[in-house]
């Protein structure tokens, strides 16, 4: 970038703030900072930020639940992924920390005016909230209790649901200023043109990494862009931009079912919630306590394409009614063995809004198990009935039961013990209606959780759009 492209594009910071809070209504409270910086220096920036980054580290316990899953596979390797995309991807960022919004000296300058709408939408959501403290409602301490397993399991996914709300914003304001010739915005969409929208939006064509990404990968970075744009719209359609943008960030969904379902979030409909009993009795004479969360409808989709296809990711994922899972690692385990998947007891409950779907569902996951682990050995003689399927693997017994509408799995306890588990984990669900609740731990969620925090990728810029809402790329 020359010195006077460099002097048009900080000059044009002013000008597209103004049109960010005009198009939002969110006040000015005084300048951005800016900043030309060159690809080592983001390089440096991220790799500094990615060893210190909170929601980095939190990303990397999760890995391990993620492959005790099957969400990723044993062998890949989450960090150098992330940062080699992150490298390849970054469009621009505005950092909450120094207020300033960093321009990028190797992309040219009128590519990055509709990435400046998206970070500076950023910088204005910060001078209304304070995006740090807004966003960041997580427990980072590991539960050993109860109480504190619960309190986890209510609270946490706010962090989920606030990522989308704060991309599903910029993105508004990226597409409201690239239509801007037209004369029109995204509130002139119809809900048709709008999933056309949303696709370009979830389109990774133009990143080479990306595409070769897990499809968990794919599905949850995608997320907070393409989701929450389509949450975004829904809010701005039936309660216009004071709905949309300052009341949203004043009164936030608390889960990312909010986000697949807006009209939930509207209606102010309770959301799917299952609890956990105290279990700590049963397993901590050999455990640890790990990893706890919410199972949510995205991850549902995505297990449920990875190991039944698209169609039935379709059909299945939204009779999905509530998930948690519980992730323990062995207190015997050496330090090379806690670093691999053998080292963790996983339990997980879900719950299913009919017995079909429930059964569908176990089908699914049970078919899964041969991939996940070697040494599979299905133990008829040691199912109590036709409501259960026995394992043993190389990681320990696997049992997998169904009740009613309610799947229940244990990988890695012992067969007795995760009975016990189970029947502990049933005793304490309400049969009557659920109430609002989620987890930051959310498997996919989380890795999209940290990815807000380092700015606009590449793959969420769907190119330029025509009046009709659709996508030129």
């Amino acid at each position: 970038m020359t010195k006077e492209q460099a002097k048009e594009l900080f000059r044009s910071v002013d000008e597209i703030l103004g049109f960010v809070s005009a198009d939002t209504k969110l006040p000015i409270e005084h300048s951005v900072k800016r900043k030309l910086i060159s690809r080592d220096e983001v390089t440096k920036y991220l790799t500094k930020k990615f060893d210190e980054d909170e929601s980095v580290k939190r990303m990397q316990r999760a890995e391990l639940v993620l492959k005790k899953f099957g969400l990723l596979d044993r062998d890949f390797h989450l960090r150098p992924f992330m940062l080699s995309l992150l490298t390849e991807q970054i469009a621009g960022f505005y950092d909450n920390k120094t207020k300033t919004v960093n321009l990028l000296d190797w992309i040219e300058p009128d590519e990055q005016k509709s990435v400046l709408a998206h970070e500076l939408t950023h910088a204005l959501q910060d001078q209304k909230v304070d995006l740090t403290k807004w966003s960041d409602v997580s427990l980072n301490d590991t539960s050993r209790n109860v109480k504190d397993d619960n309190k986890h399991l209510l609270v946490d996914e706010a962090e989920t649901a606030r990522e989308a709300v704060a991309e599903g914003q910029a993105m508004a304001v990226f597409v409201d200023y690239t239509l801007k010739p037209t004369g029109r915005t995204i509130a002139d969409v119809a809900p048709e043109q709008m999933a056309k929208l949303k696709d370009a939006t979830a389109d990774n064509g133009n990143s080479p990494v990306m595409a070769r990404a897990p499809l968990l990968l794919q599905e949850s970075l995608l997320f907070p862009y393409s989701d929450g744009l389509a949450f975004e719209h829904a809010v701005l359609t039936k309660g216009g931009k004071e709905a949309a943008f300052g009341g949203v960030l004043a009164n936030p969904p608390s889960s990312s079912f909010e986000i697949l379902h807006p009209e939930a979030y509207i209606a102010h409909a309770p959301v799917p919630v299952l609890r956990l009993p105290d279990i700590h009795p049963l397993i901590e004479a050999d455990y640890e306590p790990y990893d706890l969360g919410v199972m949510g409808e995205l991850d549902v989709r995505i297990l449920a394409e990875l190991f039944g296809g698209r169609e039935m990711a379709s059909g299945l994922a939204p009779d999905w009614d509530g998930g948690i899972y519980y992730a323990a690692q062995r207190k015997a385990a050496t330090a090379a063995e806690k670093e691999t998947t053998a080292s963790l007891g996983l339990l997980y409950e879900s719950r299913w809004k009919n017995p079909d779907s429930a059964k569908t569902f176990m089908r699914i996951y049970a078919a899964q198990i041969p991939r996940k682990y070697s040494k599979v050995m299905r133990r008829e003689k040691d199912e109590a009935d036709e409501n259960e399927q026995v394992f043993s693997t190389n990681e320990g017994d696997v049992l997998i039961s169904i009740a009613g509408s309610s799947v229940f799995v244990s990988e890695g306890f012992e067969l007795s013990q995760a009975r016990k588990l189970r029947d502990s984990i049933a005793s304490v669900q309400s049969e009557g209606p659920l109430r609002l609740a989620g987890a930051r731990h959310e498997p996919a969620m989380s890795l999209a959780g940290m990815m807000r925090s380092f700015g606009m990728m590449r793959f969420a810029v769907p190119g330029r759009y025509t009046s009709e809402g659709r996508s030129t790329r």
